[in-house]
């Protein structure tokens, strides 16, 4: 046995034993042990203890935006923990990375949403923005607006409340516990406009909604949906809270994905592309109308608050990040390579007799496989061991009789990585069909 395997026998023995890995088959696990376990990543690849190479169509969770092994990245953090590693900013202390980040972030915005709370990632995000809204309320007077509106198929986190929020099942069935006061409605306007006369507008707090849904199948919304949204929010006191944790920072070809639907919403949830997966950070962003009211009618404390809120390091790794997107135009880069992929993919079905339909909005895109409402055993997972098989990671999405197979790739793959890519996929559908 080589030393090489000894260490990967070892690895996994100790993987098995010691780490609980999060949204896993732990029975599975038990018995197999890791497929990969990766030591390397450059660009739009990665490379396990085996030293095989794989190429990351998925950006590993829809957020490694700019790439795996950007140095720069890597000094930023070590400058920033050899200057200033932690300090809270708890009531009145602050510090300068998340000071300027915030600052930063206001200029990515729409409209007026210019001040954030940072949180260590999405479904604290997520859970930040509910308990604001429901406080927003209470000092307006209307404690009883208290209830979430959400999409069927989001996905919002796995924090109590953004597990609640989420409208897949599998979230839901998994515990006892879920929160009081979230209801789910179909991506029509028609039964946003049923629920909200059913449960009366004065009791409800907020509509949530990714703009593209990612984890649920990345299901785009219908035509106009967004703009009816927004006015059915207004008509009856509702907040709009509009989930970026995926969409935001680039990943649909505009800052954030809700501007592509030309809507501005009242909150903003953030995580992800905001460091690209460098350091674990993310926030709510407020528009200044609630922001101020906020301030003017909270007596004491805004009591609501994580360890890591604004972690200095995370906040310089967050910066370079933006700066990279910027100075390398990787959102224009995004809409161009989008295009592509979306052609890729209308090819592909043109090719396989088993592909459905294909959809995608910037760098985010799937191919739906029909035959999963007709068998119980799903294509896709197939596919994407075909896949791993040829060398590309990508991500099989099965929920409610869909099948779907799901892309992100990082922002910067060149025209002939798309082309790879492409090429992969349909030789793993012509496969498995």
């Amino acid at each position: 046995m080589t030393q090489k395997q000894n260490v990967v026998n070892e690895l996994t023995e100790l993987d098995k034993k010691h780490f609980i890995h999060p949204t896993s088959n732990m029975k599975q696990l038990q018995e197999d042990g890791p497929t990969f376990i990766f030591t390397e990543g450059d660009g739009i690849y990665l490379k396990d203890v085996e030293g095989r190479k794989l190429m990351d169509s998925l950006s590993s969770l829809w957020n490694v935006n700019i790439g795996h092994g950007r140095k720069e990245i890597a000094e930023v953090a070590k400058e920033q923990m050899e200057k200033l590693a932690f300090t809270s900013t708890f009531s009145n202390w602050s510090h300068e990375p998340v000071i300027r980040l915030a600052a930063e972030i206001a200029e990515w915005t729409p409209g007026d949403l210019n001040a954030t709370f940072f949180t260590s990632g999405g479904s604290e995000s997520n859970d930040t923005a509910f308990k604001t809204v429901r406080h927003y309320w209470k000092i307006k007077g209307k404690p009883e607006k208290k209830k979430i509106i959400s999409r069927k198929l989001s996905y919002h986190g796995v924090a109590m409340g953004a597990t609640s929020a989420t409208g897949i099942e599998q979230f839901h069935t998994f515990t006892t516990s879920i929160a009081p006061d979230f209801h789910y409605v179909d991506s029509s306007v028609e039964a946003l406009k049923e629920l909200i006369t059913k449960e009366g507008a004065d009791t409800i707090a907020a509509y949530i909604s990714e703009p593209v849904q990612g984890s649920g199948g990345v299901n785009l919304p219908p035509e106009g949906y967004f703009q009816e949204v927004r006015k059915i929010c207004d008509e009856n006191d509702i907040l709009f809270i509009s989930d970026e944790v995926i969409c935001g920072f680039g990943r649909i070809g505009t800052n954030f994905g809700i501007e592509r639907f030309g809507v501005t919403p009242d909150i903003i949830t953030m995580a992800k592309g905001v460091t690209s997966g460098y350091a674990p950070l993310g926030g709510m962003i407020l528009s200044d109308k609630l922001h101020n009211e906020i301030i003017e009618k909270t007596e004491g404390n805004f009591w609501h608050g994580y360890t890591y809120s604004g972690h200095p390091m995370a906040a310089a790794v967050a910066l370079k990040n933006l700066e990279i997107i910027k100075n390398e135009n990787l959102i224009d880069h995004v809409n161009v390579m989008g295009k592509q992929m979306l052609e890729g993919f209308e090819w592909i079905k043109d090719q396989n007799e088993i592909v459905d339909n294909v959809r995608g909005i910037g760098l985010l895109g799937a191919i739906g496989l029909e035959k999963a409402t007709k068998s119980a055993d799903p294509i896709g997972p197939k596919v994407v061991s075909e896949a791993l098989k040829k060398g590309l990671i990508c991500r099989s999405v099965v929920y409610n009789g869909q099948d779907t197979l799901a892309f992100a790739p990082p922002f910067p793959i060149t025209k002939e990585q798309m082309e790879d890519m492409i090429t992969i996929i349909n030789e793993s559908i012509k496969a498995v069909k």
